[in-house]
């Protein structure tokens, strides 16, 4: 009797950030300019990216490694970005 493993759906969430010490343009800009619209006390104002897609896989782990290896060969730099990845079954709310 052959078992077929069925492929299940994941959300995945990643955010990507400059690494600590280089240089964030558009996060100083954004942190300069708000005192000016009234916003004071804002600091360590970063910019980054967020990318949400849908995976299939077996489980949660070969989700969050196909999508952690999605970043490192394509969807980051790693040089200078770091991505946190965040998985859930499709439907939880966790990533919405």
């Amino acid at each position: 009797m052959d078992h077929e493993v069925l492929a299940v759906r994941y959300d995945v969430l990643v955010d990507v950030q400059l690494r600590g010490g280089i240089a964030d343009p558009a996060g100083a800009t954004i942190e300069r300019a708000l005192p000016a619209l009234g916003y004071d006390g804002v600091a360590g104002v970063t910019v980054g990216k967020t990318v949400r897609f849908t995976i299939e896989a077996t489980d949660e782990a070969e989700a969050r490694s196909r999508s952690e290896d999605m970043c490192s060969s394509f969807l980051t730099n790693p040089v200078i970005e770091d991505a946190i990845v965040t998985v859930a079954l499709v439907g939880d709310g966790s990533n919405a």
